[in-house]
């Protein structure tokens, strides 16, 4: 974020104060055993906008990626829109989330839906495609 908050200082330093930042989607990472790791909005901030929302969520200790790092708290949860199908937020635990998380901020930044998500073809075994 701290590169991401200089370009927008100095752009307002030489054209005038006319940018602002952007967090949409930032990913937050806490590097524990296991990794949390989270993007956009939780429970909370979607209800205080008003959204209309469903969740997906899950405890995925039996997923091959959980399985193959000897991993029993894994697991995510996922707020979609429901009128667009866009990621709203992402809340995930596990191995190799704080890679995966990446993915959810990308789509929350850009306004992806979870077909956008879903029909993507990510490399196998690794952890965006579980």
């Amino acid at each position: 974020m701290s590169s991401h908050d200089a370009k927008v200082v100095a752009a307002n330093l030489i054209d005038g104060k006319r940018s602002t930042p952007n967090y949409k989607g930032v990913p937050s990472v806490a590097f524990t055993i296991p990794p949390i790791a989270s993007a956009g909005l939780d429970e909370a901030q979607a209800r205080e906008q008003g959204l209309k929302f469903r969740v997906s969520s899950q405890h995925t200790h039996n997923w091959f990626t959980a399985r193959q790092a000897a991993e029993p708290v894994y697991g995510f949860k996922i707020f979609i829109e429901e009128e667009t199908d866009k990621v709203l937020g992402a809340h995930l635990v596990g191995p190799n989330v704080d890679e995966v998380i990446n993915v959810f901020a990308l789509a929350i930044r850009h306004g992806l839906t979870t077909t956008d998500l879903n029909t993507t073809m990510f490399a196998y075994p690794t952890g965006p495609q579980t």
